[in-house]
């Protein structure tokens, strides 16, 4: 449950962030451009298990899914240096309704989301190249049960997190309005709290409309002014201190058995160390050391029945020793610097592990909410061999060297 009391702090503490780096930016009486946008995104839905390919009570296919999306976004006016710096860069908080075409096994979740969406590339005077993230929770799933909904073994609880990505064509049709276009994936799962936890993914397009409003110079403009008063941008070092946690659940293959699903849920606390050096304003990159002890892992060695149980409510366990369940890795992170939010990814190997939970080859995807100039909310997830969920990483960063 731990996750789902973490995102509407992230979503509450990404717009108070807004909020307050709006009223200190600048002494200027205007320092932020408001924008809504609406859009409807239908999407092509992977396959990935029976339940998706007519193993169901409808006997038909889950392949396609319609979402509508209502946003609203602001960027920061060209008289603060934040506009200056990035004049193209839009965030702000969004609402989506979901259908799957089957509300009795699936569900029509809510999705309540941050984003953020700027430039890539110029195309024309009139059209460009944008990308776009959402991250949020979605609410309203079906779960599996296993006298309600039997078949559905995909979905193990009512609230998942919402993830997407999108690449769109950006084209201006008026001072005010832009009509975009594109393509992007999104992927709805629990993060190993609760089972089953196969994961939804889709793959469709998006068309919207965006309306900035107000009567001031307009964002398509700000480029200019950027490029007169941008301060000049200084390389240096800065070092990211991060503590987190998170609980989730265990499923174990005992040799010459059926697989258990280990009852109640395990917890887990880790901790970062990342230097990164700043290339410029949009880039940092650096080497982490990642510190981790998971209350789970290594636990299938240590079974204490004389046989394995079919029930798992009977399973025991001996406590494994701690060199068993805590590990020490470092990976390579490279991080996107935005307004607010910063994307961190990193791929590494653990150096100091014994036991096959813990000698891993592991990948993270990580969203820094910027709370101060020092301090940032950290809210990421870790897989191993680019696939396999292991847990999430809810937590607390401290920013030193922070320029």
């Amino acid at each position: 449950m731990i996750k789902f009391r973490i995102f509407p702090l992230v979503l509450s503490a990404a717009l108070s962030v807004a909020s307050l780096s709006a009223s200190e930016a600048d002494t200027v009486s205007r320092k932020v451009i408001h924008a809504l946008s609406v859009d409807f995104r239908p999407a092509y839905v992977f396959p990935t298990h029976d339940f998706f390919r007519g193993v169901n009570r409808t006997g038909n296919s889950i392949n396609s899914t319609l979402s509508g999306h209502l946003k609203y976004g602001f960027k920061f006016s060209p008289d603060t240096e934040t506009g200056r710096r990035y004049p193209y860069a839009v965030q702000g908080i969004g609402v989506a309704y979901n259908t799957f075409h089957n509300t009795a096994e699936v569900g029509n979740p809510l999705a309540v989301y941050v984003f953020q969406t700027s430039k890539i590339a110029d195309i024309t005077s009139r059209l460009s190249f944008d990308y776009e993230w959402n991250f949020g929770a979605s609410f309203g799933w079906k779960k599996f049960d296993k006298l309600d909904n039997p078949y559905n073994e995909v979905v193990g609880s009512k609230i998942n997190a919402y993830i997407n990505l999108g690449f769109l064509l950006n084209w201006r049709i008026s001072s005010h309005t832009y009509l975009r276009a594109g393509v992007g994936m999104s992927h709805y799962s629990n993060g190993n709290t609760r089972y089953p936890n196969s994961g939804v993914n889709t793959l469709g397009a998006s068309v919207g409309v965006t309306h900035f409003l107000g009567d001031r110079e307009e964002p398509h403009r700000t480029h200019s002014v950027g490029r007169q008063l941008r301060t000049p941008f200084r390389k240096f070092v800065s070092y990211d201190l991060v503590v987190y946690g998170a609980t989730r659940k265990k499923g174990i293959w005992p040799e010459g058995a059926n697989p258990l699903m280990v009852p109640g849920s395990f917890g887990i606390i880790g901790l970062n160390f990342n230097p990164l050096y700043n290339f410029n304003k949009y880039f940092r990159a650096g080497v982490s050391l990642d510190l981790q002890y998971d209350e789970s892992a290594n636990i299938m060695k240590h079974i204490a029945n004389e046989y394995i149980p079919s029930n798992p409510e009977e399973v025991k366990f001996y406590r494994p020793a701690f060199k068993e369940q805590f590990s020490a890795g470092l990976s390579a992170r490279a991080e996107i610097v935005m307004p607010i939010f910063s994307i961190n990814l990193g791929i590494g190997k653990n150096f100091f592990c014994q036991g096959a939970d813990t000698n891993a080859f592991y990948q993270t995807f990580v969203l820094k909410t910027t709370l101060t100039k020092n301090v940032f909310i950290h809210t990421g997830y870790q897989l191993y061999d680019f696939r396999y969920p292991n847990n999430l990483m809810l937590g607390l960063g401290f920013r030193f060297n922070a320029k």
